[in-house]
């Protein structure tokens, strides 16, 4: 993909490319059965969306990927911060 193409998602979204490609490298090799971990990762999809993320959706997110063994990907997040409104 040529740079302009990142540069206009960077002006529709206002979301940095190299946050979204270094959240991406931080996914590959991440235990998604460490808690610690999960609610990190949560908290700096958070952190890069710019959208807060109450500790009661934080919870269900970590208890739902942990426990249940759902996949952690951004869509899934997105689709329980939207949810969780």
């Amino acid at each position: 993909m040529d740079n302009q193409f990142f540069k206009n998602i960077e002006k529709k979204t206002g979301v940095n490319m190299n946050d979204i490609f270094q959240l991406a490298n931080s996914l590959q090799n991440a235990n998604f059965k460490d808690e610690k971990t999960v609610r990190g990762i949560i908290r700096r999809v958070s952190q890069i969306a710019n959208k807060r993320v109450p500790k009661e959706l934080e919870d269900k997110i970590v208890e739902s990927v942990i426990q249940d063994g759902k996949k952690l990907d951004l869509n899934t997040i997105n689709n329980m911060m939207n949810n969780g409104k």
